[in-house]
């Protein structure tokens, strides 16, 4: 991967994925355990794993600031891309200026959730129910990147987007954790979304 991004194996820089929603700055000492990170340093390449979640890659090109997040169901709801943003900001960013691009995750069709997740999220916020469709019997279906996207753009970056890559439907290209599961696979691999300056 750092080959392929241009660089050497420990401008390569990732972090412990816990479903947070914190982020930090690199450069690090010691991988923190945070699910966002931004840079400004030249050469580092952030990379973010995945197996449904939206690995999410930012960019302010005015300032040459870069930030990556790993934001599943929980980090969404609970902040981490605005707090990535944070990071970002902290080095120079203007969110006015930030590309947001959510790379390869699950898509709605895909993403069946029971009746407590749905009221989970709506009992927080009830504009969440659109994000929602209903699915067999008591099941609905998320839409995790119109989320995702949603709440960069209430966030203010300049543009968002959805590559429109569906990790579960599309078993050649991508690792799936719901598509093994069902299939009672033993492991589900992960996949690497990197970004450099």
């Amino acid at each position: 991967v750092a080959q392929a991004m241009g660089g050497a194996l420990d401008q390569l820089v990732t972090v412990n994925q816990v479903h947070s929603a914190e982020a930090t700055v690199a450069p690090f000492t010691e991988r923190p355990r945070v699910d966002g990170m931004a840079t400004a340093t030249p050469g580092l390449i952030l990379g973010i794993l995945t197996a449904d979640c939206q690995p999410v890659l930012f960019a302010d090109p005015v300032a040459k600031v870069i930030g990556a997040a790993h934001a599943g169901w929980r980090g969404a709801r609970d902040g981490v891309l605005e707090a990535t943003l944070d990071a970002m900001e902290s080095l120079g960013a203007n969110r006015s200026n930030i590309t947001a691009v959510i790379g390869p995750c699950i898509s709605q069709s895909a993403y069946e959730v029971g009746p407590e997740f749905f009221e989970s999220f709506t009992d927080d916020d009830p504009e969440s129910r659109r994000f929602f469709a209903n699915g067999a019997g008591d099941r609905m279906l998320f839409d995790l990147p119109g989320f995702g996207l949603c709440r960069l753009r209430a966030a203010g970056v300049a543009h968002a987007e959805w590559t429109r890559h569906c990790t579960f439907a599309d078993a050649e290209r991508f690792y799936s954790y719901r598509r093994t599961t069902h299939a009672h696979e033993a492991d589900y691999g992960r996949l690497i979304s990197a970004i450099t300056l």
